[in-house]
């Protein structure tokens, strides 16, 4: 019996440097009408609302796992600005009250493993490294990437062929 059978794969998504990126360094989606972009001030990688939505079309799960300490409000928030809706959110907060405070050793800052996460894409190379240690994979997206859509799908349905049969 697969996980599958009436659950959905999970993804996340880190914030800072994976989804919120500089327009300096990144081709960008374009920024909020005034006045909403004088309160949510970071600007999405572009390409984000499509990737996000087609994955849930495809029938996973998408969440977002920050270490960032920014509400589940004001994430839900801005993103909504962009028709996206995550099925979950999990922040330094949540992160720490529920992660870290029930474990005497220190752990990572995430831990996609406990909220069932199957993928977790991040540009942090110490998460993505140690990914297999705590029972989760990692997608590791570094810089600009024209095909970074692609090949976050690619991954996610890879590693869906893996758990459908383990």
């Amino acid at each position: 019996m697969s996980r599958f059978d009436g659950m959905k794969m999970r993804v996340s998504f880190d914030l800072d440097e994976v989804l919120f990126v500089s327009p300096e360094t990144h081709k960008t989606e374009p920024p909020l009408p005034f006045p909403l972009r004088c309160y949510f001030k970071e600007r999405l990688r572009l390409g984000t609302p499509e990737l996000i939505n087609t994955l849930q079309k495809m029938g996973y799960e998408v969440w977002v796992y920050t270490s960032s300490f920014r509400t589940e409000r004001y994430i839900r928030g801005l993103f909504r600005c962009y028709g996206i809706h995550f099925d979950g959110i999990i922040n330094g907060t949540r992160h720490m009250k529920e992660v870290q405070s029930k474990s005497k050793t220190v752990l990572p800052q995430k831990m996609p493993s406990r909220y069932h996460i199957s993928l977790h894409i991040d540009d942090e190379e110490v998460i993505c490294t140690s990914a297999g240690q705590y029972g989760f994979r990692a997608y590791q997206l570094n810089a600009e990437d024209e095909h970074w859509k692609e090949r976050i799908i690619q991954r996610a349905e890879e590693i869906k062929k893996i758990e459908q049969f383990s």
